[in-house]
């Protein structure tokens, strides 16, 4: 059978960066495995689900260059789920009940209060026909919950290993509310049958969801598919993602400059045991995936190792690559050259900006005494230049001035480029060009450049 694993967010916000981390996993699985990767929208939430919400995560999930075989909404299957609520009311796994949201929360405080878990006790089995016709001639209409059956739930997780749960120990489930809208599980279950979902990765905030479900797909008279539930990822303080959904959303990184092969060699290593690096390209992240490496160990989410990953992406990144993203930036003046001098410099995208100012713009320059700037403009070569001309240029002042080593070329970095560390100024001096050279020489020395006005023009 063809594997089919299934990516299923709420279009309620902005993806975040732990749900990007189970896109990214089931799209790798479907790879891996030859099968299909399914994108479901779970959007029978009527008031919170948005189509720009839905559409902002498809730009995400494209931005991490992962491709979907097919897409689907539940609010399009929703006579599906009418169907199956039928069928499961006519052999006895659904009931209606008819206790206020108020009525449910009292409950709950006084099973609490006697130290006991806050399990629906089932009263609306127990009513009889004449009070049920008494609370609809109320106005009250019911919601539906499924009748869990008695004893174990168990599956062997492939992250997880065995598990088993009790649902003696578990509520019944809301699966359809008063006001008819269906909640997540009922439907879940019956779009993973319809649509022949074989194996279900989700975070491991679903494991006692898996254990309702798996009744669910058997009432249904389903099998159910193989499930795996990640460990959820937290911050490097150990706290959940999910108090920090403004800085962890897919679009926030995007606009902070991370790569997407970064984030994607970065999310897919978390929680193997392997030490972060960047992968050459997606496909070899599928090449090399192995379900079985994710294991329960809590992976925390640490920005400043996805921040060097995204430098390592840079540094790697060639030419023929980068060439239509710097022109779409503006620089029009960058080549080969540029690139290659600059690119180990850079943790984001965006820093090429400075170096290509130094380059080819308008900057402030350090100062520097003047006599060794005097002596370096007077040393300075004809043009054209070449790798070789930094060499040439500095062994003739280093002759003229007696200076060596950094006495010799912090001062000339900080003249040509106003910062103390950066590219090879072998690299950078030829992009630069003599003329600006020496108009820097002079501005660092402290003598203004010449213009129209102080040359009497």
């Amino acid at each position: 059978m063809t594997s089919k694993v299934r990516f299923a967010p709420s279009p309620t916000g902005l993806l975040h960066v732990g749900n990007a981390r189970t896109a990214l996993i089931n799209a790798l699985f479907a790879v891996a495995s030859q099968g299909h990767f399914l994108l479901r929208f779970d959007d029978t939430d009527r008031e919170r689900s948005r189509d720009e919400f839905a559409s902002a995560i498809e730009e995400d999930l494209r931005w991490m260059g992962l491709a979907w075989d097919s897409c689907v909404r539940q609010r399009h299957h929703i006579a599906n789920y009418e169907a199956a609520l039928a069928r499961l009311r006519d052999v006895g796994r659904v009931y209606p009940c008819w206790e206020t949201p108020e009525e449910l929360e009292y409950k709950r405080k006084r099973q609490l209060a006697r130290g006991r878990p806050p399990i629906y006790d089932r009263a609306a089995l127990k009513l009889s026909v004449a009070e049920r016709a008494r609370l609809e001639a109320e106005g009250r209409r019911p919601h539906w919950r499924f009748l869990l059956e008695p004893g174990a739930l168990a599956w062997d997780d492939l992250v997880r290993g065995r598990v088993e749960l009790q649902a003696d120990h578990m509520s019944d489930p809301i699966v359809v509310r008063a006001d008819g809208t269906f909640l997540y599980m009922l439907p879940s279950a019956i779009d993973d049958i319809e649509l022949h979902v074989t194996c279900v990765i989700r975070g491991e905030d679903h494991v006692a969801n898996t254990a309702v479900q798996i009744q669910m797909f058997r009432a249904l008279g389903s099998e159910p598919p193989a499930f795996a539930h990640l460990p959820l990822l937290t911050d490097i303080a150990g706290k959940g993602l999910s108090k920090r959904l403004g800085s962890m959303t897919v679009r926030s990184l995007r606009e902070d400059g991370i790569e997407p092969l970064a984030l994607a060699s970065y999310l897919a290593r978390l929680g193997t045991g392997d030490a972060p690096h960047p992968a050459g390209s997606l496909s070899e992240l599928a090449r090399n995936f192995d379900m079985s490496r994710y294991g329960r160990a809590t992976p925390k989410f640490d920005e400043s190792q996805l921040a060097r990953v995204n430098a390592q992406v840079l540094h790697s990144t060639s030419w023929r690559t980068m060439q239509p993203r710097l022109a779409a930036l503006g620089l029009t003046h960058a080549n080969e050259s540029f690139w290659n001098a600059v690119r180990d410099n850079l943790e984001r995208l965006g820093d090429v900006q400075d170096w290509y100012d130094v380059c080819f713009g308008d900057i402030t320059v350090g100062a520097i005494d003047a006599a060794l700037a005097d002596q370096a403009a007077a040393s300075l070569p004809s043009e054209p230049w070449d790798g070789a001309t930094w060499q040439d240029w500095t062994q003739a002042i280093r002759k003229a001035t007696g200076r060596k080593g950094r006495d010799l070329f912090l001062p000339l970095r900080l003249a040509l480029t106003g910062r103390q560390h950066g590219p090879e100024l072998r690299e950078l001096l030829p992009l630069i060009g003599r003329r600006v050279v020496q108009q820097r020489l002079r501005t660092a020395a402290g003598v203004r450049a010449p213009t129209p006005a102080n040359l009497g023009l």
